[in-house]
């Protein structure tokens, strides 16, 4: 009771205490020995490297993961088409079924690119019977890409041949799908190339210089920086840059 009127007249009672005269000694009773223990020295830990089984597992069988000297340059033929060139018009959705890790089925998906055109475009840009394009670039108008998203689409441009494509703006997910998949570089222009080439013109696009040559009409064109895009894309996507990087093992085909 002596405890709990002290604690009541404290000005802060959850801090202050009473010392009783009954508490029990803390100290060690007098029949209790404890053995004397010598110090021993600690080992350091240490660690020895497992070596990892590599994993085997499917990639895609890409023209670009398969280079092994990036190029900077790109020349060929190129392919012209207009303003919102759509997923669907890539690669219509029927022809989605195909794998792009299985090669046979990679090379057929490239046959179908930019089948699904409207009848305006008279010239095919993939020739019946054929599997590649003697098209190697295509420029674009504005929002290229758009529509549904699908890795088939940059996919089945790369499967038949094309470096890189030139448009205006791109939609989002196309130009990420683009570097993801590492197929082609998707290029933006300063201003409307779509109207100042034609279908057929020879042209060169050198990359360190961010630059697009018409060598048929000799005219030249300033191309937007691809940027940190450029090493995953050359690297063949964002699997196999991670992997260049060191940020993921090696793993064996």
């Amino acid at each position: 009771m002596a405890g709990a009127a002290s604690l009541a007249l404290s000005p802060n009672p959850s801090f202050t205490t009473t010392t009783s005269s009954h508490r029990s000694s803390l100290s060690t009773p007098n029949f209790l020995k404890f053995p004397t223990l010598s110090p021993t020295p600690i080992k350091p830990l240490t660690h020895a490297p497992q070596t990892q089984t590599p994993i085997s597992r499917a990639t895609f069988s890409t023209r670009a993961a398969a280079s092994t000297t990036p190029s900077t340059t790109f020349h060929g033929l190129c392919y012209v088409v207009g303003d919102n060139i759509d997923t669907d018009q890539i690669i219509p959705a029927e022809y989605l079924t195909l794998v792009p890790s299985n090669p046979s089925e990679y090379e057929k998906l490239g046959s179908y690119a930019l089948c699904g055109l409207p009848a305006s475009y008279s010239t095919r840009f993939v020739d019946p019977g054929e599997t590649k394009s003697k098209y190697s670039i295509v420029i674009g108008g504005a929002n290229f890409g758009c529509g549904s998203s699908r890795e088939h689409a940059p996919v089945a441009l790369g499967a038949a041949g094309v470096a890189a494509v030139v448009a205006e703006s791109y939609a989002r997910i196309f130009f990420r799908n683009s570097v993801a998949t590492g197929e082609v570089y998707p290029l933006e222009s300063e201003g409307r190339v779509c109207e100042e080439c034609k279908t057929g013109d020879v042209v060169s696009i050198e990359l360190s210089e961010s630059r697009l040559i018409n060598h048929t009409t000799g005219k030249e064109y300033t191309l937007k920086p691809i940027g940190d895009a450029g090493p995953v894309i050359r690297a063949g996507g964002i699997f196999a840059y991670a992997r260049e990087a060191g940020m993921i093992p090696t793993l064996s085909v």
